[in-house]
């Protein structure tokens, strides 16, 4: 009954809990904490963490990790999605960190259906083929009809990859994290790659953790949160940055390095889904008002504890208490989940995106299903797949060495450019016909709506 009086007071006076930001009593942030305005009145919680290095640090060494991005992207009118990878291929082994080779592009044709249509057995056995006479001649295959695509987008750029240490002081790890989180859940993280000199920064979405509330649903759009990250972004990059993002954070890494494709240096996706354009459900629990979520709050807070976690025991229950995860407002939840609208976010815009990316994914995640990573890293142009098999959706939080080794052993990592030079200089003494007849590798990408199955968006309970 208390909860539900609470609840109707907070829906009849418009109030929600809020937490605002609390300074010392000197006026310093403590322990790496500061507050920003990224906008009047509108002020989110950082942790900035910039280790004290010694006054002679260690330099850079100038290797070329050059790697040639080139890809054509072809959209036809019916929704099919073809992509041409005309450049280098990198192929690498991070959990060992050997160093990625280069390769050309090799003959490699794929066919790729939506992922909601992937089965979920195994194939099954294949149909023998019909018995032919030997006067019966096959039929000859059927005349294509020559397709008029409706858009082309040709990338053609290079990319220099090299490796980032903690000693790089032109190096800065950014954390941004999903819907219900807050910067708490990268503690693991920001301790250990701190501790190995790297500058880590770490901010609360609006609403979320130390960060002002605001009462008004336009201030937790896609694009209202993008514009504050943009901000952050621009006040703390160095010149070689990399982003780490989990579940709705991927996608503000994704516009970050759309939009700074010089600055980003490479980019980690912690189950993040697919590359599938945001679209807000109309028949989603978070749609009921925020007085009906305040009451649904201990169920709501279970089912996270449930679907976030491969286990749901006591140490579970304490890192989401330690975390402050789900720990936000009904009005800001609800607000958040109706905000999740970006059109532009889609397979194109993802193919486009030339930084090397690690995805990782939980094995037990049950808001992101495997094939959603999958997918993404087919589309992307340069990706390398983890699964950890213990952790789930929170797999940073269930997982912290595992996820602190894998992407330390990321960070460190860059392509291995002396294979490029013999494969080039092997194909400069071939002919003329067999430069002309050089492979390349296509993805034929069919859309949901050309094989008859609605097109379905990334998932919204992140």
């Amino acid at each position: 009954m208390t909860s539900i009086t609470e609840s109707i007071f907070c829906c009849l006076m418009g109030k929600s809990s809020a937490v605002l930001p609390v300074e010392t009593s000197d006026g310093k942030p403590a322990d790496g904490f500061e507050f920003v305005e990224v906008k009047p009145g509108r002020v989110l919680r950082v942790r900035h963490i910039l280790p004290e290095r010694p006054a002679t640090t260690e330099e850079r060494p100038e290797r070329d990790g050059t790697v040639h991005c080139k890809r054509k992207i072809t959209v036809y009118r019916n929704g099919q999605l073809v992509i041409e990878n005309l450049g280098d291929v990198l192929h690498s082994e991070i959990l060992q960190c050997q160093n990625g080779d280069v390769e050309q592009s090799s003959t490699v044709e794929v066919e790729l259906s939506d992922y909601t249509t992937a089965p979920s057995s195994p194939d099954p056995k294949p149909t023998s083929p019909l018995p032919t006479s030997d006067h019966q001649k096959p039929a000859p295959p059927p005349r294509r009809r020559r397709r008029r695509p409706k858009r082309t987008v040709l990338i053609d750029t290079e990319r220099r990859i090299s490796s980032c240490k903690g000693t790089h002081t032109d190096v800065a790890l950014f954390f941004i994290h999903g819907v219900g989180g807050s910067l708490d859940i990268w503690g693991s993280q920001l301790d250990f790659f701190s501790r190995l000199g790297y500058e880590v920064i770490a901010p609360d979405l609006a609403g979320h953790g130390a960060s002002t509330a605001p009462q008004i649903g336009a201030a937790y759009t896609f694009y209202a949160l993008a514009e504050d990250l943009r901000a952050i972004f621009k006040r703390y990059a160095r010149k070689r940055n990399i982003l780490i993002g989990h579940s709705y954070g991927v996608s503000f890494c994704t516009f970050l390095a759309h939009e700074y494709p010089e600055q980003v240096h490479k980019v980690v996706m912690i189950n993040g889904g697919g590359p599938t354009a945001l679209e807000p459900s109309l028949c989603s629990i978070f749609q009921l008002p925020p007085c009906v979520l305040h009451c649904l709050s201990p169920c709501l807070a279970w089912s996270f504890l449930k679907a976030g976690f491969a286990r749901q025991g006591a140490k579970e229950k304490q890192l989401l208490k330690e975390g402050n995860a789900f720990n936000v407002s009904p009005f800001v939840l609800r607000a958040m989940m109706s905000g999740q609208y970006w059109p532009e976010g889609d397979e194109v815009y993802h193919a486009e995106l030339t930084v090397p990316i690690l995805l990782v994914h939980g094995l037990f995640d049950k808001f992101v299903p495997i094939e959603e990573d999958q997918r993404m890293a087919e589309i992307l142009l340069f990706a390398f797949l983890k699964v950890i098999e213990e952790g789930s959706h929170m797999v940073m939080m269930e997982c912290p060495e595992t996820v602190n080794t894998l992407l330390h052993e990321f960070f460190l990592w860059e392509p291995d450019t002396s294979k490029k030079d013999t494969v080039a200089m092997v194909t400069a003494g071939q002919t003329a016909n067999d430069t002309a007849a050089m492979p390349v590798q296509t993805l034929s990408v069919a859309n949901g709506n050309s094989t008859g199955t609605p097109k379905v968006n990334k998932p919204l309970n992140k």
